[in-house]
């Protein structure tokens, strides 16, 4: 068994596009995975099943909840070992150790192209700063990410991919879910 985090961009945000965690994790286990445990009402699941493509659970996840509760999320699996790295390999962290209550990152539904990464890396954000490493952005936001230019509308609308983004705390939670299971 694999264990896996999926996290679905824009559900329970302002009244719209409602999901109880209760029903998406009723949902994941009509498709035999094992272990599945929701965290926090913003879609993030992790659960175990046996060895599949990221992709694939993607795009079977999303339209089992668009012909269940009959709108579409875009939806983002990795594996517990991508987590893990995630986690491990924040420069934000890692290197200026900066204060985590101000750390977030934002995942890609894939690796932007080269072109459109151009575009991006020499605007001005103020005080935020963005570091891209494959398909996750690592995201310093000091006055906070309700006050950032880098939304996950920003990332998706300059670099042409699906986005989302947690917290840092989130992040740091997901793994450790995924680290208990068996």
């Amino acid at each position: 068994m694999q264990t896996y985090i999926s996290i679905l961009r824009g559900i329970n945000v302002s009244g719209k596009r409602i999901i109880k965690m209760e029903d998406l994790r009723k949902m994941f286990e009509t498709f035999n995975f094992k272990n599945t445990t929701t965290y926090i009402q913003s879609g993030n699941v992790v659960f175990q099943s046996v060895k599949k493509n990221n992709e694939d659970l993607e795009n079977r996840i999303s339209r089992q909840i668009l012909n269940q509760f009959g709108f579409e999320v875009p939806v983002i699996v990795k594996n517990k070992d991508e987590f893990v790295e995630v986690l491990n390999n924040n420069p934000f962290v890692k290197v200026r150790k900066e204060d985590t209550s101000k750390l977030h990152v934002t995942f890609l539904s894939k690796a932007p192209e080269t072109n459109l990464i151009d575009k991006i890396t020499t605007g001005n954000y103020g005080e935020d700063e963005f570091i891209l490493s494959g398909t996750t952005i690592y995201l310093f936001c000091p006055n906070g990410y309700g006050n950032t230019k880098l939304s996950n509308a920003f990332f998706e609308s300059k670099l042409k991919v699906v986005a989302t983004t947690r917290n840092w705390k989130t992040i740091n939670e997901l793994v450790r879910i995924a680290g208990s299971m068996p």
